[in-house]
């Protein structure tokens, strides 16, 4: 089982994608995929709805708009520096312990929609990356435990401004944040529905020139270190998104760097979490 959302922004309704990949309406469930649905074990009591309801779903006419297959969640939280050979690329040493900057949530946006360039954007640049939608409240986590706090995985691009972010002073959130500068999905995928989430092979294409190919094993701090690091900070609530990390072959670290200008379509993906396609307008 995995979850969509579909249809207009800001007027999704839940769905599914069952082992036939056919896609299901599952309005009649009566839940988005919120807070309160990870939080009152959503995705349990969705199973045992589907096993006593599934002969009376609705097939979903295809093309349809994917949006974010989170509902509204309370914070996307990024990690920066996580992959060894991004942090090469960059020219920094890997940090001690794990490095996170919020992104709005105003930035979340559907697997395909367009990317929209901010006004005076000159570097904004891609990154492909594995997210994790946290199951439960999550305070104070062991890393022994952690993994107990995650309800599943999805496909994210947490798309980056660069002069926004390195040169405009403040915070890294200044060049994150923009309106659709953080497609997710096209779907959610269980995380018990995922045997290893640290073997996994993404990728990402510029105009169809590989730029991005490597796998989650080539993570610095591993999930359950990141999901008990940031809760050593902040409580994390059911529904948060953590993002955890690029590998190497962004725009900002290649010589010249390369930056993303309107016309240009990003493709990309990750091992059982599917695949995006933009455009940058």
């Amino acid at each position: 089982m995995k979850l969509i959302r579909f249809g207009e922004p800001s007027k999704e309704k839940p769905g599914i994608i069952l082992n036939n990949d056919e896609i299901y309406d599952v309005s009649s469930f009566g839940e988005d995929y919120h807070e309160q649905f990870f939080e009152t074990c959503g995705l349990d009591r969705l199973r045992k709805w589907i096993e006593l309801n599934g002969h009376q779903l609705k097939a979903i006419n295809m093309p349809v708009r994917l949006g974010p297959p989170v509902c509204r969640p309370s914070k996307i939280v990024c990690i920066g520096f996580n992959y060894k050979d991004h942090a090469r690329e960059t020219g920094r040493e890997l940090p001690a312990e794990p490095v996170f900057f919020l992104k709005a949530t105003s930035a979340l946006a559907g697997p395909n929609d367009d990317i929209i360039l901010p006004r005076s954007s000159v570097k904004t640049d891609w990154e492909v990356e594995l997210a994790v939608v946290v199951g439960k409240r999550a305070s104070y986590i062991s890393i022994d435990d952690a993994m107990r706090y995650v309800a599943g995985y999805a496909l994210f691009n947490d798309y980056s401004e660069r002069e926004f972010q390195f040169d405009r002073g403040g915070q890294w959130v200044k060049g994150k944040s923009a309106d659709t500068f953080g497609p997710l999905g096209p779907f959610l995928v269980p995380a018990e529905d995922i045997p290893d989430c640290h073997d996994l092979n993404m990728w990402l294409n510029v105009n169809g020139e590989k730029m991005q190919d490597s796998n989650t094993s080539n993570m610095h701090f591993n999930v359950p270190a990141l999901i008990s690091s940031v809760s050593q900070y902040m409580t994390l609530l059911p529904g948060d998104i953590i993002s955890t990390g690029t590998p190497a072959g962004v725009g900002h670290g290649m010589d010249p760097p390369r930056y993303l200008k309107r016309g240009d379509t990003v493709e990309y993906g990750i091992e059982g979490l599917g695949s995006a396609t933009q455009r940058i307008l």
